[in-house]
């Protein structure tokens, strides 16, 4: 077993200190993969506080992780030792139902391992997180990261990059479209990036007019204070696409109402409490409403190539792992531009 030293919460309570814990030895088909970097997703703080429910305990979160492989199987062929690789929400799955053999493994009908607050293949051994030293994870489950000028802003692709890029790319967001993007967070503005980079003319909506400058630098065309009803009357019909991604409880059909003839909104936020729909916003137009999650491994490889190939990174602010309180904190308050990723170098201070 591979020692590895982490930084967990014992309980929904705990703050963050310390844990030491230990790795698989490396099989035939694994890499092990030494953090450098690990992103700061709000799902850290909803698993870490058990605000989602079932959170198991000790628990390392953390599932936007970058870093260099340093071992290798004796079976891998797709990495060699010194290659930079990265980890995001899933390390694991059955590879062989219907839902694996489509790529789509994170939707795997047996068990889809999730890199933290999650059980390995057997349902049974806990997973640990990025918030730690190394991770030992199949060839498989592995990302290729080609953009290492700036590794540390590569990390939250790994979640917030795949998030947004997936949805996009089902509902083939392209030139010429007008696309809505809703909130200015951490999804919110690669949405932004993404959106922008595949021709569409983007308009940004936010209930903090301070956010405007950052959303026209990110890439946008326009931008609306969402708070104010004058300023969506005249875009009613207007939107071929809109990405919803607010995780606070909000009105769907104010932006259900702004979709053209077949037009689609989806929802990659997570509120806490469901959202009521009026059926007339949907029928209306012919509009979809759709929920995304992340992607499977072959789409967030094609999401990271892509991104290389645009120059596309997250807006990031890096942290000590100490800090990382303070960050959820300010992650809650959406103090924040627009993503923090942890130097894990750091851990070998505490």
């Amino acid at each position: 077993m591979l020692q590895t030293k982490g930084y967990a919460v014992q309980d929904a309570a705990s703050g963050f200190a310390s844990f030491d814990f230990e790795r698989r030895d490396l099989g035939a088909n694994d890499v092990l993969i030494e953090i450098q970097f690990c992103g700061v997703c709000h799902s850290d703080i909803h698993q870490a506080r058990d605000e989602w429910g079932g959170s198991i305990y000790p628990m390392v979160p953390g599932h936007e992780i970058v870093g260099r492989v340093a071992r290798t199987g004796a079976d891998v062929s797709k990495f060699k030792e010194g290659d930079f690789a990265g980890v995001g929400c899933f390390v694991d799955s059955c590879g062989d139902c219907e839902n694996c053999r489509q790529d789509v493994e994170q939707f795997c009908l047996v068990h889809c391992s999730q890199t933290y607050n999650s059980t390995e293949m057997d349902k049974k051994t806990p997973t640990f997180g990025g918030y730690s030293s190394q991770i030992v994870v199949d060839e498989n489950y592995a990302l290729k990261i080609s953009d290492t000028e700036n590794l540390a802003a590569v990390a939250p692709l790994l979640c917030a990059g795949i998030t947004t890029y997936s949805p996009l790319r089902r509902f083939n967001v392209r030139e010429g479209q007008k696309v809505g993007i809703v909130g200015l967070g951490g999804l919110g503005h690669m949405g932004v990036k993404l959106a922008a980079s595949m021709g569409a003319e983007v308009t940004v909506f936010s209930t903090s007019p301070s956010k405007e400058q950052d959303a026209k630098n990110l890439g946008a065309h326009n931008f609306v204070v969402s708070k104010e009803p004058e300023n969506m009357k005249p875009l009613k019909g207007k939107f071929d696409f809109i990405l919803d991604c607010v995780s606070a409880n909000h009105d769907l059909a104010v932006y259900l109402n702004l979709l053209k003839f077949n037009g689609a909104m989806v929802l990659v936020g997570a509120p806490e409490k469901p959202a009521e729909v009026n059926a007339f916003s949907l029928i209306s137009n012919n509009r979809t409403l759709a929920g995304s999650g992340i992607g499977g491994i072959a789409e967030t490889q094609e999401m990271l190539d892509y991104c290389a190939e645009k120059g596309i990174t997250s807006d990031i602010e890096i942290i000590q792992i100490q800090d990382i309180e303070k960050a959820y904190e300010r992650t809650i308050k959406s103090d924040v531009r627009y993503r923090f990723v942890i130097n894990m170098q750091s851990l070998g201070q505490v």
